[in-house]
């Protein structure tokens, strides 16, 4: 049985990735999570403000707009605890490459042209395979055109591009006019990879204080259907590496997500409730099941429910909806 996939031109065993997390905090959290089968590894994202901004500073990035973030901040310690600066995470991803066998994916998390872009070069010369940037952003100037905001992407992926030559994987959200000519502009430009999709988690108001605060829940497997249509959709049509993230969570969201298209699903919200060991169990499911269905490869099931390779690709659009509807009773 064949598990091997690729992704962003590098070899993977199998196409089970950690996504970026607390996870990714320690050697010894990732030592784990490649034991029980990890194929590569993305570790936690170092943010623009922990780069640009002296500690004082950072207590009031790490609080305010949560929401915002790539990942949950509040599972991050409190300032006073928060030791992981800038060269304390590059340290880490030298330390991670010499540890593990598998590839070493860093992250970066910003959005302006400035000079945390230079720690892509820092994160390459530590050893790293690859690097993700994690670009959210939550537009709030009326008078910022969906043009400009667009352009603000790709400014952030030219400054990288031009930084480093290891492979550069954009992890974008879906809130765009048209996704899909966003992902066409993204692969003109030379990003190897999309990373689909960022979640987007929402602030609460706190009734009793009168706080807006952050509010961190996990995904659950409903959360996959939105990157898979676009996964499904981009197959094919675009060079660039697909990873599915969100919502993945069993073997059956990870053959769901392979057959649209995508090269490797990434997990996090699976991996925070039962641990790195989850990873071997859905591994192992993946062998029953493709043995089971007389599938011998990965690769022979990839990109098989695309859009391109489905009987009616309308089910991935306007249809779907009509349809969708329909089906409640």
């Amino acid at each position: 049985m064949d598990l091997s996939t690729h992704y962003l031109g590098l070899k993977l065993k199998n196409p089970l990735v950690p996504s970026a997390s607390p996870l990714s905090h320690s050697v010894d959290s990732m030592k784990r999570l490649e034991e029980a089968g990890a194929a590569a590894i993305v570790m936690y994202s170092l943010f623009e403000e922990q780069i640009a901004h002296e500690a004082a500073e950072l207590n009031h990035y790490l609080s305010y707009g949560t929401e915002s973030f790539a990942e949950a901040l509040t599972y991050f310690p409190e300032s006073q605890e928060y030791n992981i600066g800038p060269e304390e995470y590059v340290e880490l991803v030298r330390k991670a490459k010499e540890s593990l066998s598998i590839p070493v994916i860093g992250s970066l998390n910003g959005i302006s042209s400035g000079g945390w872009i230079s720690y892509a070069k820092k994160i390459e010369e530590a050893g790293a395979d690859a690097l993700e940037l994690n670009v959210y952003y939550i537009p709030t100037d009326p008078k910022l055109t969906s043009q400009d905001v667009e352009d603000r992407y790709l400014e952030v992926l030219h400054a990288v591009k031009r930084t480093v030559k290891i492979p550069v994987a954009m992890k974008l959200s879906p809130f765009f006019s048209s996704f899909a000519n966003m992902a066409h502009r993204l692969d003109t430009a030379g990003v190897d990879g999309l990373v689909l999709f960022n979640r987007f988690y929402q602030p609460d108001i706190d009734l009793e204080t009168l706080e807006v605060r952050p509010n961190v829940i996990l995904s659950s497997p409903q959360s996959l259907r939105l990157p898979l249509r676009w996964i499904a959709i981009l197959h094919g049509r675009i060079k660039a590496s697909l990873a599915a993230t969100s919502g993945i969570h069993n073997v059956q969201d990870v053959i769901k997500m392979l057959m649209a298209g995508a090269d490797v699903t990434m997990m996090c919200s699976a991996l925070l409730r039962n641990g790195p060991q989850h990873l071997a169990h859905v591994l192992s499911d993946l062998n029953q099941w493709m043995l089971e269905h007389e599938y011998v490869s990965v690769s022979q099931m990839k990109g098989s429910m695309s859009q391109k390779s489905v009987a009616d690709p309308a089910a991935f659009e306007r249809a779907n909806y009509m349809k969708a509807l329909n089906t409640y009773r």
